[in-house]
């Protein structure tokens, strides 16, 4: 809960009794290696902020083939659609690749932070902004590059993920296919 509190003080302040609201409305759960956050066309109902552990957001393409959009590491805050208010259903999954770790609110808990703490959206608004330019910023070069270029720089970006994440999870990141990424692997020893 700790890593959650120091996590949003980075973007607002926080007072001891607003503290005591978030910590009296989360909850800590655990999610087991290939469990689910949440599923296309299932509603989604929590927030949630990864303590520990690595999750991947993918969806199945028109051929039928699993895509990886992108990975969710520690200390990052899991929202759903562009509205708490509306009742989003994604097309995406998001799947635990190891067990995790998160604390989480019920959309019901999140909305009465929302409306308790004074400065609580702006709080969350930067903090999306963030991640947002964070994925683009990760996404965009992947378009021009080769596949050695990709491979290296997910290596640059996700130091600490590349060990962590099978390798299909990756060659589907980067829009190659998995004997691609076990050749460049090779050639760069």
């Amino acid at each position: 809960m700790k890593e959650f509190i120091d996590f949003m003080l980075q973007f607002g302040n926080l007072n001891q009794q607003q503290i005591d609201l978030i910590t009296q409305k989360a909850e800590i759960i655990g999610l087991s290696a290939d469990e689910y956050f949440w599923e296309a066309g299932k509603q989604i109902n929590y927030v949630g902020f990864t303590t520990k552990g690595i999750l991947r957001v993918y969806y199945y393409n028109n051929q039928g083939e699993e895509i990886t959009r992108y990975f969710i590491q520690e200390k990052l805050l899991i929202l759903y659609g562009h509205d708490i208010e509306s009742n989003y259903i994604p097309s995406e999954y998001l799947q635990a690749i190891e067990n995790c770790e998160l604390v989480v609110f019920s959309k019901k808990n999140w909305n009465e932070i929302s409306e308790t703490i004074v400065g609580w959206e702006a709080i969350v608004q930067k903090i999306v902004a963030k991640q947002q330019r964070e994925k683009l910023e990760r996404r965009s070069p992947l378009i021009e590059q080769d596949a050695k270029t990709r491979y290296l720089d997910f290596m640059q970006k996700f130091p600490n993920l590349v060990n962590r994440i099978p390798l299909s999870y990756i060659a589907s990141y980067l829009g190659i296919t998995q004997s691609t990424l076990s050749r460049v692997r090779k050639s760069i020893g």
